[in-house]
């Protein structure tokens, strides 16, 4: 593999903390509950905030309001925010492979993306493309945002795989017809400098059909 396309929010920066308690929290001061809201919470994060709030059916006159809302609340969490150990060695070290590109496709909007990753982690320079909710009308699972991030970096999908941690990740990565690699080292499973950089190399065995 040549070309490497990250997710941000659980493969790179732990950002559940953040999100999803202040999703549960403004969606109870607008009169919402749900049954389950520990599986609700996982089930949604990491998708694109209006994308999340039509998937709970929130009327569509409610939903600018929500979700600046969510944000506003998120963000003064930050402080929960968890850099995922070992990322900035890894990217570093793919970054200095000879004709590798790196890019990063997230559900995040641009403003988030500058403000609370680009502006807060040193490694974010080394992503050449970066592709934000902002950027396509249709969002993960569909595959516009990575085949506009391979058409950016001009790369060859089958020299290209997208890490990320969600199963909207995988379809997305599936539709677009490139490999997928999970970032399992999210959830505890290893040590991204050993685990990840393995797992890039060969990730493909069920990523096409």
């Amino acid at each position: 593999m040549k070309n490497f396309i990250f997710d941000i929010d659980g493969t790179l920066i732990d950002t559940f903390n953040m999100y999803m308690p202040a999703l549960m929290e403004i969606l109870k001061d607008h009169g919402y509950r749900f049954a389950d809201p520990a599986r609700l919470k996982k089930n949604l994060y990491g998708i694109a905030a209006v994308d999340a709030l039509q998937q709970l059916n929130i009327p569509a006159g409610e939903i600018a309001v929500i979700n600046r809302e969510w944000l506003t609340r998120a963000y003064q969490r930050f402080d929960q925010v968890r850099l995922l150990a070992g990322i900035p060695v890894v990217i570093e070290q793919l970054a200095a492979r000879p004709d590798t590109k790196l890019a990063i496709v997230t559900s995040k909007t641009r403003a988030e993306y500058q403000q609370y990753f680009q502006d807060q982690y040193q490694f974010a320079k080394n992503f050449t493309v970066v592709v934000t909710a902002d950027d396509t009308a249709a969002h993960k699972p569909a595959p516009e945002p990575l085949l506009l991030a391979m058409h950016r970096l001009a790369v060859d999908p089958a020299t290209t795989v997208y890490i990320g941690d969600m199963p909207t990740d995988m379809q997305a990565a599936h539709a677009a017809g490139i490999c997928f690699a999970g970032a399992m080292y999210a959830a505890g499973a290893g040590r991204p400098t050993d685990d990840l950089i393995d797992s890039i190399e060969y990730p493909c065995n069920t990523a096409r059909s």
